[in-house]
């Protein structure tokens, strides 16, 4: 049997739950996917155009095949993280948005990114300890799942 004051509760629930629906229709910042989208696609595709332009630049000035990407890692970790420490890369995530999370620069971006927050406390227990904080789950995460992927190779190519 049903209560009386059961279904007011229910109705006044219901009430809230429309009155905070509209309250958050009506606050919420309006975006535009198609605007963000083209953005995100301008900053990441110049975050590859600028590691393409350094990967030719080391071939032509006599680099390896094999060692050409590495200068291009190595200066778009470079500029990933003067960027951070300038408070750029903000800056231009704010305007490229997911276009940032480039894997190399965004991962460097993070890093730097913690380093730099805990730059105040000692060289041990702040940046020593907390750049770890992003950095580890990342490194943990692809070590296991490259292992696991090396034995299911191995099997796959040696025992079946």
């Amino acid at each position: 049997m049903v209560k009386a004051s059961e279904i007011v509760k229910e109705t006044n629930m219901t009430k809230k739950k429309k009155l905070y629906s509209a309250y958050v229709e009506e606050n919420m910042p309006k975006s535009n996917s198609l605007a963000n989208t083209v953005r995100a696609f301008i900053i990441g595709g110049g975050i590859c155009l600028v590691g393409q332009v350094i990967t030719n630049t080391a071939l032509y000035l006599g680099a390896g095949r094999d060692e050409a990407p590495l200068y291009s890692i190595i200066g778009l970790i470079l500029m990933s993280v003067i960027l951070t420490s300038s408070g750029e890369y903000s800056r231009l995530a704010k305007i490229g948005g997911a276009g940032t999370i480039v894997p190399i620069t965004g991962f460097a971006n993070s890093i730097a990114s913690a380093a730099i927050e805990y730059r105040r406390e000692n060289l041990f227990e702040g940046i020593g300890a907390q750049i770890f904080s992003i950095a580890g789950p990342v490194i943990l995460y692809g070590i296991l799942s490259s292992s696991v992927l090396g034995v299911i190779y191995y099997v796959m190519e040696y025992v079946l």
